[in-house]
């Protein structure tokens, strides 16, 4: 299979995914290598009647989870904090106050930075965990999309509604209100809000000219097509239009392009966002989910059990949303499916793309 012909079959697998399911409204996918001379950057379906394009900005979910983790490491790597630092040194005692309860005891104050960067601190996650009572946080958020909830508030309502997992350094589980608990780190570490440090430290030195957090601040390039709508439990929204999505803030309220996540991600790979023993440092896998491993703010996915060629590293979003990169091939991958719910299919749609790819570079 010859290069053009793994383009379009994969083309064709894109618009298929699409076409076939009529809850996602739009998909993204970019295929770059340096070494095969490969840029493929593909857009399939639409919103509100205008074709979706290749250089629309899309949300980029939990992939913005990355940016956070490159700024704690870059602040390290400056001096200004530790992974083993406690997460009370740098948060007031009326947020660090029964923040992590398990089994009666009291674990708040044995957090680490590192614990909330790796997944690792067993707290409870606000956004797709169900509560003790009420509604799923999800659920409030579509249903009051004009409430701004600041990260303090997803913080108090995880200590009221969703228990601990287990004791700091135990295991894995994915969180956002970790995340959320290092952008208000980063704010106190560089006394900056968040998204002003987000600029100045990952889109201004990278050029990502079209990335910015929503709700928060606006791009350096105003982009000539409209935020892609995505699907959320069978409602198309827009992100713009939803202030409750304020909740998200470090843990993944990025909206981006398909070419700047590239700009990053190609970056990061390089060493030019953080040193390379650094990035290789954040990569001490320990395994999260079936075939998904996480490190700090970098997730692994074992494709196969056993065969290493299609591994990837970067991060996924819940959905669909992917910023990765297969170092045997030196395939970049990027892109969007814009449906919650769409992981574990996004996943396999990827494996197939880079088998086809396999075969016409091998």
């Amino acid at each position: 299979m010859r290069l053009e012909e793994a383009k379009l079959e994969i083309e064709r697998k894109l618009k298929e995914m699409v076409d076939r399911d009529a809850k996602i409204p739009n998909a993204y996918l970019l295929f770059h290598s340096d070494r095969h001379a490969i840029h493929w950057s593909l857009a399939h379906g639409g919103s509100d009647d205008m074709p979706a394009n290749a250089e629309q900005p899309y949300h980029t979910a939990s992939i913005a989870k990355t940016f956070t983790a490159m700024i704690i490491a870059k602040l390290v790597e400056g001096g200004k904090l530790l992974y083993e630092d406690r997460l009370d040194k740098y948060l007031q005692d009326d947020l660090m106050s029964d923040l992590h309860i398990y089994k009666g005891k009291d674990y708040s104050r044995e957090i680490t930075i590192q614990h909330l960067i790796g997944n690792t601190s067993g707290l409870g996650d606000f956004y797709e965990e169900k509560p003790k009572l009420g509604k799923p946080f999800l659920d409030i958020m579509l249903d009051e999309p004009s409430r701004y909830w600041s990260a303090k508030e997803t913080i108090e309502w995880t200590k009221q509604q969703i228990s601990p997992r287990f004791k700091p350094g135990e295991k894995v589980h994915y969180t956002n209100t970790g995340f959320n608990l290092l952008g208000l780190v980063i704010e106190e570490v560089t006394s900056k809000p968040y998204h002003q440090v987000l600029h100045e430290m990952i889109f201004q030195p990278q050029r990502m000219n079209h990335t910015y957090l929503s709700q928060y601040s606006e791009p350096a390039e105003q982009n000539p097509y409209p935020v892609a709508k995505l699907n959320l439990k069978n409602r198309e929204i827009n992100v713009e239009d939803y202030r409750s999505f304020s909740s998200i803030y470090a843990g993944g309220q990025t909206v981006s392009t398909s070419e700047d996540l590239l700009k990053f991600m190609k970056a990061l790979a390089a060493g030019s966002v953080v040193h390379k023993d650094t990035l290789e440092s954040m990569k001490q896998w320990q395994k999260m989910w079936i075939g998904v491993d996480y490190g700090s703010g970098l997730m692994r996915v074992r494709m196969l059990p056993i065969i290493q060629k299609y591994n990837v590293w970067g991060h996924l979003g819940s959905i669909g949303s992917f910023m990765l990169y297969n170092l045997g091939m030196d395939i970049y991958i990027i892109g969007n499916f814009n449906k919650s719910g769409h992981l574990t299919k996004t996943v396999r749609f990827l494996f197939n793309t880079l088998r086809t790819l396999s075969k016409a570079i091998s």
